[in-house]
This record gives structure tokens, C-alpha cells and sequence, in this order.
């Protein structure tokens, strides 16, 4: 099946998973067809701006911006009103944000780490692309969770990521016995993240809530040189006393 492009395409552009650490020489990362694409990109919606810019700065160091970094366009993706993390964005905005696809231009969609509209925002802009009839077109890059997952050596054959646990102690001791028991009636990997601040509480958490014989692996600041990643038993993990670092971006994942 051939498709004809009538407008510009959305580009899910790759970003580097180094957020909040020391930076890395980014060409370590992304390949030089990638860095390539973005420096040519005029037009994109991302995350956040400021990290967006720093993103832009890293690319120009290895390929030249064609155009000066002032002059790009920026957006930021639209939040929900604060309070009411369930508020819908309208149809409308999210179709003037792909404003320069429909009149003709690659537009660059790019969070502040990873690969966008997963375990990251985007997927609605994603969503109004299609749609609209705008071609999608996905880069490859790295992505934490199945960097993640393939290091870890539990089942990547069967997984499933749930996101962000909730942060009221009983709601997310049911929840992880929930994911327990569906991992082990089911082999399936379960992965969660968490914001970093918190690694620390959420492995407390696991080490409470799961069984000893579960299997439990964390990867940490992957891609980095400080990245790692370690798989034994909760009741192993609960010997070490384990301490993790509080900057490093973790995903947790555990097989029952």
C-alpha cells in the first residue's frame, strides 16, 4: 500500500534518556540520520521548551541547525488545568498545533526524554494527526522501558507497563498485589516507573508488598555511565538493604 503525502509529516523525534544527569556527547545515543532530521525540523511541539532548546543545542554541536535556534517554532504540549489531571483537551487545539503539517512542513514532536507519547505525553497529538490525515512517522531511539525489560531477564515475550503507582499507601499496596498476582497467574513482566525523588519509597514499597520468591529487577540511569541494572528475588533484595540514588530516572519491573 502506497501513501501519497498531501501535508508534512508529525516526526516522533527520539530524545536522550540523560534528564537530569550529567549529559552525555548525544551523538552516543542517536545516530547521525536522526541528529540530521532534527536539525533541519522549523516547526515543533514538545514537552517542555527549555529542555526542548538544550535538546536543539546538543543536536547543533554535532550537525549544524539550518536556521538559528531563536527562530524555530516551540510549542509546548497543552496540560490539563491544574487540579483536574482528567480534563480533555479540545479537538480544535490540538488540530492548530499540527497547524504546520497541514500547511506542508515536518513538524517534530519531542519530550524530555525517551521516545514521545511513550511513558510520555503526546499520544493525543498523535491521535489528532491521524485523524487529520497526517502521516506519522516514528524514529528510532532509545526507550527506558525496554531497555529496561531486555536487561533484566524476566519475560519480554509477555509484559505489561502501568505507569506511575498511586501514591496513597493502601490503594497502591492493592494495586501492586493486583499486578502480582496477574504476573504470576499470566508470566507477565510487570513495569512501573516513578518519578526519581521517590525511588527510594517505591522500593520500600515493593520490598513490603511482594512475595520473597518474586522476582524483582531495577534498572537505573541507563545509557549513562552511572546506569545499571540488577534482578534477584525480594527476599535477596531485602538482605542487601538496598539504597537507590534519588537523580537517576529507575524502572521497576517484577515477575511472580
Amino acid at each position: 500500500m502506497s501513501i501519497t503525502h498531501t501535508t508534512g509529516r508529525l516526526l516522533l523525534v527520539p530524545n536522550t534518556l540523560d534528564l537530569g544527569t550529567e549529559p552525555e556527547a548525544i551523538e552516543t545515543v542517536l545516530s547521525p540520520a536522526i541528529l540530521a532530521i532534527a536539525a533541519r525540523l522549523d516547526h515543533w511541539v514538545v514537552e517542555n521548551a527549555k529542555s526542548a532548546r538544550a535538546f536543539l543545542k546538543r543536536v547543533d554541536v554535532c550537525v549544524p541547525l539550518h536556521a538559528p535556534l531563536q527562530s524555530l517554532h516551540i510549542v509546548e504540549l497543552p496540560r490539563p488545568r491544574k487540579g483536574d489531571p482528567n480534563a480533555q483537551i479540545d479537538a480544535q487545539t490540538w488540530r492548530t498545533l499540527l497547524g504546520p503539517a497541514l500547511a506542508g512542513h515536518d513538524l517534530g514532536l519531542l519530550s524530555e526524554a525517551g521516545l514521545p507519547a511513550v511513558a510520555d505525553p503526546g499520544a493525543a497529538l498523535v491521535q489528532a494527526a491521524h485523524a487529520a490525515g497526517v502521516t506519522v512517522q516514528p524514529l528510532p531511539g532509545a526507550s527506558s522501558l525496554t531497555l529496561a525489560l531486555a536487561a533484566s531477564g524476566l519475560n519480554g515475550q509477555r509484559f505489561a507497563f502501568e505507569g506511575y503507582l498511586p501514591q496513597e499507601a493502601s490503594s497502591r499496596a492493592q494495586r501492586v498485589r493486583e499486578l502480582e498476582q496477574r504476573s504470576r497467574r499470566e508470566g507477565q513482566t510487570q513495569l512501573v516507573i516513578e518519578t526519581p525523588y521517590r525511588n527510594q519509597a517505591l522500593m520500600t514499597a515493593l520490598l513490603q508488598l511482594l512475595q520473597a520468591e518474586t522476582m524483582l529487577s531495577v534498572a537505573c540511569g541507563l545509557t549513562s555511565p552511572a546506569g545499571w541494572c540488577k534482578t534477584q528475588s525480594v527476599a535477596n533484595w531485602r538482605a542487601a538493604k538496598p539504597e537507590l540514588p534519588d537523580k537517576l530516572p529507575a524502572v521497576f519491573m517484577w515477575q511472580g
